[in-house]
C-alpha cells in the first residue's frame, strides 16, 4: 500500500479527535518523511521547511496586510463605510442589507480577513438592521455570507499563500480577484432584493436622504478608497510589487489612522500584539501544511493521482467539477485556511497537467473556500456571528444563508465555465 493512503487515513482520524490542524499536518507529515527516507533525511526536510517558511522574502506581505486590516478597524472606518453605504441605499426594499454586502466588499478590500469582515460588520450593521425590524435571518445571512468577500477581494492573505504554494504571482492574483469579488458583491445584492420581493417584511426600506447628506455620507471612505487604489493600482501599473504594496499599505494605514487620532500607544501595542498573534498562527498552518505536502509528494501521491485521472479516461472539466465537489466536501469539516494549504500543493500539479491556467484555478479555490465559510456544519463566519451575537440562533443564521449560498454557486459555475471572466484583467498587466 502507498505510504501516503494511511498518511491521509490518520491525519483525518487525528483532526477529528481535535487535535489543531497544524500540528497534525505536522506531526503526520513528519512521521511519514521518516518512514520514506529515514529520521535523518526527515529532519533535514523538517528543518528546512520552517526555516525557509520563516524568511521567505514573499511570505513577508502576510503580516504586513494583516497589520493593515487591523489598523484600519482601530481607526474606526468600517462605521463610516456602512454609514455611506446606507446613505445611498438604506432607502430601498432590503436596502440596509444592500448597504451591508457592499460595505463587506469594501472593508474586505482593505482588510483580507473573512472572519474579521464578519465580525466587523455583525458589530456594526446589526444593530441599524434591528431598529428597522428586519428579519433576524436575512440580516445575519447577509453579513456572514457579506464577510466571506475578505479572502478574495485583495489583499487576501489566502491568495498570497496559493501563490507562494504554487510559485504563482500574487500581483496578477490579486488582480484575478477583482472581478470575481465585484459579481460576489452584485450575487449576494440580487440575493437581498429576491428575498425581499418574495418577503418585503423581510426587509423594510429605510430613510431616503437627500444628495448633499449623501454626499457628505461618502467623504468618510475616502481613507479606504485611497488606500486600496494605492495598493491594488500600484500593483496593476507596475510601480511595486505585491511585497512593497504590503508595506506601503500598512503604512498609509498607520497614518490614516495617526490623523484620525483613533491610536494611542496601548491601541497600537495591542495592534502590533493581535497581527503577531494571528502572523503566527497563519505560518504554523503554513509550515505543517508543507512537512504534509512533502511526505505526499516523496511518497508518491501526484504521480497515482495523474495516473487515476489518465485512467479515468474523463474530460478535464470532468476532473474539475469533481475536484470542486470535493472542496465543497471539505469545507464542512475543514477550516479554509487549512483546507486550502493541505490540498493546493497536491492538486495544483494535477490542474496544470490538465492545462489549466494556475491563476484561474486559485481564484476558483478561493470562491469555494468562501462558500465553506458558510457552509453547515463547520462554517465559520456563522460561528463568529454567533459569538459577537449570541442571542440570535445559530439555526437562524445557516437559514438566512440559504439564498447567498445560491449566488455563490452560481458564481462558481459562471467562474468555471468562461475563465475570461478572471484572467482578463492579469491580461492587461
Amino acid at each position: 500500500m502507498e505510504a501516503w493512503l494511511p498518511g491521509l487515513a490518520v491525519l483525518l482520524v487525528i483532526m477529528l479527535a481535535g487535535v489543531p490542524i497544524a500540528i497534525a499536518m505536522a506531526l503526520v507529515g513528519g512521521a511519514g518523511l521518516v518512514m520514506v527516507l529515514g529520521f535523518d533525511g526527515a529532519m533535514f526536510i523538517v528543518g528546512q521547511t520552517a526555516f525557509d517558511t520563516g524568511l521567505s522574502y514573499s511570505l513577508s506581505v502576510v503580516p504586513l496586510f494583516i497589520l493593515m486590516g487591523n489598523l484600519v478597524n482601530r481607526a474606526g472606518l468600517s462605521d463610516e463605510l456602512y454609514a455611506a453605504c446606507n446613505a445611498w441605499l438604506g432607502h430601498k426594499p432590503g436596502g440596509l442589507a444592500l448597504a451591508t454586502a457592499v460595505a463587506c466588499g469594501g472593508l474586505s478590500a482593505v482588510c483580507g480577513s473573512s472572519l474579521a469582515t464578519a465580525a466587523t460588520m455583525g458589530k456594526v450593521a446589526l444593530p441599524q438592521m434591528r431598529r428597522y425590524r428586519y428579519d433576524d435571518a436575512l440580516a445575519t445571512g447577509v453579513i456572514a455570507a457579506g464577510g466571506t468577500l475578505g479572502i478574495l477581494i485583495p489583499p487576501s492573505v489566502i491568495l498570497v499563500l496559493y501563490g507562494v504554494a504554487t510559485q504563482t504571482d500574487i500581483g496578477k492574483l490579486f488582480i484575478a480577484g477583482i472581478v470575481p469579488g465585484i459579481l460576489g458583491i452584485l450575487g449576494y445584492m440580487a440575493a437581498v432584493r429576491v428575498v425581499c420581493w418574495r418577503r418585503p417584511e423581510a426587509g423594510p426600506r429605510g430613510e431616503r436622504l437627500g444628495y448633499r447628506e449623501r454626499l457628505r455620507a461618502s467623504t468618510g471612505v475616502a481613507g479606504i478608497l485611497g488606500l486600496f487604489v494605492l495598493v491594488i493600482g500600484g500593483i496593476y501599473l507596475g510601480v511595486f510589487t505585491a511585497t512593497e504594496a504590503a508595506g506601503i499599505g500598512a503604512t498609509g494605514a498607520l497614518a490614516i489612522a495617526l490623523v484620525r487620532r483613533r491610536l494611542s500607544w496601548r491601541d497600537l501595542l495591542e495592534t502590533l500584539s493581535e497581527t503577531a498573534a494571528t502572523t503566527t498562527m497563519v505560518f504554523m498552518v503554513l509550515i505543517g501544511a508543507l512537512i504534509f505536502s512533502n511526505f505526499v509528494n516523496v511518497a508518491g501521491m501526484p504521480g497515482a493521482l495523474q495516473a487515476l485521472v489518465e485512467a479515468s479516461d474523463l474530460p478535464p472539466m470532468a476532473i474539475l467539477g469533481i475536484v470542486l465537489l470535493i472542496y465543497l466536501a471539505l469545507g464542512m469539516v475543514l477550516e479554509s485556511l487549512s483546507m486550502v494549504l493541505l490540498t493546493v500543493p497536491i492538486l495544483a500539479p494535477l490542474m496544470a497537467g490538465l492545462g489549466f491556467d494556475l491563476i484561474w484555478f486559485g481564484i476558483l479555490v478561493v470562491v469555494v473556500t468562501e462558500i465553506s465559510l458558510i457552509t453547515p456544519p463547520v462554517g465559520l463566519n456563522v460561528f463568529v456571528l454567533k459569538t459577537v451575537l449570541p442571542d440570535v440562533p445559530i439555526g437562524t443564521i445557516f437559514r438566512g444563508i440559504v439564498p447567498f449560498l445560491v449566488a455563490d454557486l452560481f458564481r462558481l459555475a459562471l467562474i468555471a465555465l468562461f475563465p475570461a471572466v478572471v484572467l482578463f484583467l492579469p491580461s492587461l498587466m
